[in-house]
């Protein structure tokens, strides 16, 4: 069951956000896109709620659970930068808005940086979900379904450290191709 909220609440996040950005910049109205775009985060809200509930009535813990910790982290941490990135491709497309840069040279490089940045943060917030999530759930016997996240955020962040470090010292050029 899980799962299947974990999905429900990815979908809604992506409803939430082009429904949002559609409002502003296709009707025009922002004070609607913008609670639209408020409530992508609140999606995550839910899948907090029902992935506690779930566990604290007894559900064995699974990957699932597992899982949604780790949405919920990298949601909260890359969340208002995955808005900020449809927003700029929107506002291109429909809005005669600048069109998107991608980012060369030290430009590139800070945003791997400030990514690992975010990645630390989305660890830290996993985590500590992941140690709440044990501390509630009413079968202790099936937590270490759990503990497994510790293990993956160390891995992510330190893919994501290494990637920030290849480009320091290979930093990425400008392309050829016009």
């Amino acid at each position: 069951m899980i799962v299947a909220i974990i999905a429900a609440c990815e979908i809604l996040f992506w409803v939430f956000v082009i429904a949002g950005l559609a409002a502003r910049y296709l009707l025009e109205r922002r004070r609607l896109g913008a609670a639209l775009l408020v409530m992508a985060p609140v999606t995550d809200l839910v899948l907090l709620a029902a992935t506690a509930i779930s566990l604290h009535r007894g559900d064995a813990a699974h990957l699932g659970h597992a899982v949604a910790a780790v949405y919920i982290g990298f949601s909260v941490a890359y969340g208002h930068r995955m808005i900020d990135w449809c927003d700029t491709r929107f506002a291109h497309r429909f809005a005669a808005g600048p069109a998107p840069v991608k980012a060369t040279g030290a430009t590139y490089t800070r945003q791997c940086w400030a990514d690992v940045a975010r990645t630390s943060v989305a660890a830290a917030i996993t985590c500590t979900l992941t140690a709440v999530l044990i501390a509630i759930a009413a079968d202790t016997s099936s937590a270490g379904a759990l503990s497994g996240n510790y293990t993956w955020m160390g891995v992510i962040l330190g893919l994501d450290v290494l990637w920030a470090v290849s480009y320091t010292l290979w930093p990425r050029r400008a392309s050829t191709n016009g």
